[in-house]
């Protein structure tokens, strides 16, 4: 299972974590990732993180704001978000997959957390 928290309103320009609480599966073994999805549009990757080796990648839209995290002895990824944007306003889901998965292919993750809701205003 996975729970996502951390979600609520911020002004433009402040920042929020998001947290992604996992359980049921071995951590080390997985890829966990952020995915939003804004109102009327597709679900798309945010950024990943392998558990196994601790690679990262980051969407291009918020490299140098977003920060992803985990730490092992509580099972948990986070999602530092800072400078953000309206644009960044969606339900933000974590999901896992199966590790060295290094996509953000939603097809590929077999577990999904509820989402978080993220608005930020002008």
């Amino acid at each position: 299972q996975l729970q996502a928290s951390g979600g609520g309103l911020v002004q433009a320009g402040g920042s929020l974590r998001l947290s992604c609480a996992t359980s049921g599966f071995a951590f080390d073994g997985y890829t966990v990732g952020w995915f939003r999805q804004a109102s009327g549009k597709e679900r798309e990757g945010v950024s990943y993180i392998d558990n196994t080796d601790g690679r990262t990648w980051y969407e291009d839209s918020v490299k140098g704001r977003f920060t992803i995290s985990r730490d092992r002895a509580k099972n948990t990824v986070y999602l530092q978000m800072n400078s953000l944007k309206p644009e960044d306003t969606a339900v933000y889901y974590c999901a896992a997959a199966r590790s060295a998965t290094y996509s953000t292919n939603r097809q590929l993750y077999n577990y999904w957390g509820q989402g978080t809701l993220v608005t930020v205003s002008s």
